[in-house]
């Protein structure tokens, strides 16, 4: 719906008062905006990735203005496309190497194509161990400030990794979706408590179902962004599916 597109793609501050966050009809599809997502979030007292540049004209990019490690991602997207995950010349994601005048050719093929992309030039987030990496994700599926589960996908790339799920105390859950192959056991990350905590603020501050996306890294938790139809709905377990339909009759019910 053209609607639609155009909340999403409404401009918002992280000064922005939550009342003019939502001042329309499923106000939450501004959220889908990767940048509306990082002003929300520190709006929230979220920590984020630094940004170092945004926008819709990549020539102006001045690539060595940035430092040896830095992501681009579009403010529009899922599945980790058009996501450059850069340590030097190698795009950590595809394994290929990019000049910038390469890179600005992708983006800008993808601009010619959707005018209202824009996109973000971010500091490259590293782990616990202080290391750059493909970064592992901590997906929590929340209801109004509740968790349902905590997936977490160790990527190897755009659509490729492993995944394991665990409850709020961290005990393993069967996984929710089928997509990646089931992972080990692992430990919980050092930052859990303030990822549920930050999950909770914002969750409660979304209102409905939301997937919220944290990093653990050196800094503590980083927010990543917010995915209101995970997967497009597909690959769930019908276990999950019940799961999310118990959480959205108990937490979320007359909210949409």
């Amino acid at each position: 719906m053209a609607d639609a597109e155009a909340v999403r793609n409404s401009q918002m501050s992280a000064s922005d008062a939550l009342e003019k966050w939502q001042d329309v009809k499923n106000w939450q599809r501004k959220l889908s905006n990767k940048h509306n997502s990082r002003e929300f979030a520190k709006m929230h007292g979220c920590r984020v990735p630094e940004l170092y540049w945004r926008g819709r004209e990549p020539k102006t990019t001045d690539f060595g203005a940035l430092p040896e490690t830095y992501v681009i991602r579009p403010t529009i997207g899922h599945s980790s496309g058009l996501v450059f995950l850069m340590d030097g010349p190698l795009n950590l994601m595809d394994q290929k190497t990019y000049t910038p005048e390469s890179i600005r050719s992708t983006l800008q093929e993808a601009l010619d194509q959707n005018p209202d992309l824009e996109f973000l030039v971010e500091e490259f987030l590293r782990d616990e161990k202080g290391e750059h990496r493909i970064p592992d994700d901590y997906k929590f599926y929340m209801f109004n400030g509740e968790v349902a589960s905590i997936q977490v996908i160790n990527r190897l790339g755009p659509s490729s990794g492993y995944t394991s799920c665990y409850d709020e105390n961290w005990n393993l859950m069967p996984s929710v979706n089928t997509y990646y192959p089931q992972a080990d056991y692992q430990q919980p990350p050092q930052c859990l408590q303030d990822m549920i905590a930050q999950a909770r603020l914002l969750s409660k501050s979304y209102g409905i179902f939301a997937r919220i996306d944290f990093y653990a890294t050196d800094k503590g938790a980083v927010f990543g962004e917010f995915t209101p139809t995970p997967f497009k709905g597909k690959f769930f377990t019908p276990e999950a599916e019940k799961m999310f339909v118990d959480y959205w009759d108990k937490y979320c019910a007359g909210l949409v």
